[in-house]
């Protein structure tokens, strides 16, 4: 199952999916919407970045690991998706998250 959400911030437009790997895969309860990059924007640059985030037991984000994409956008979508909130479960998880980055 995909799970998809469209923002536009300025210029930008974005889109996140978090791919349902597994039963166990947890529900994104709040999400932040990344900072487009000023240089990404000059650049008319976009893509996908793929990031992990170890999501503890209560929901909130650990830690993110970047997995792929641009390093133009990736520090943008790593530091939003760790702001990020997953629903409670009864231990930690890795949750694999893909932020599309669209130039307007």
């Amino acid at each position: 199952m995909l799970l998809c959400c469209c923002f536009l911030v300025g210029h930008a437009g974005l889109s996140f999916a978090q791919q349902d790997q597994s039963a166990l895969s947890r529900k994104v309860v709040s999400k932040v919407v990344p900072q487009y990059p000023s240089l990404a924007h000059t650049m008319n640059l976009g893509g996908t970045v793929k990031v992990e985030a170890l999501v503890a037991s209560n929901g909130t984000v650990k830690s993110v690991e970047i997995k792929g994409g641009h390093p133009v956008l990736a520090q943008a979508a790593a530091g939003a998706v760790s702001k990020w909130k997953w629903e409670p479960a009864s231990h930690e998880t890795r949750e694999p998250v893909e932020v599309k980055f669209n130039p307007r």
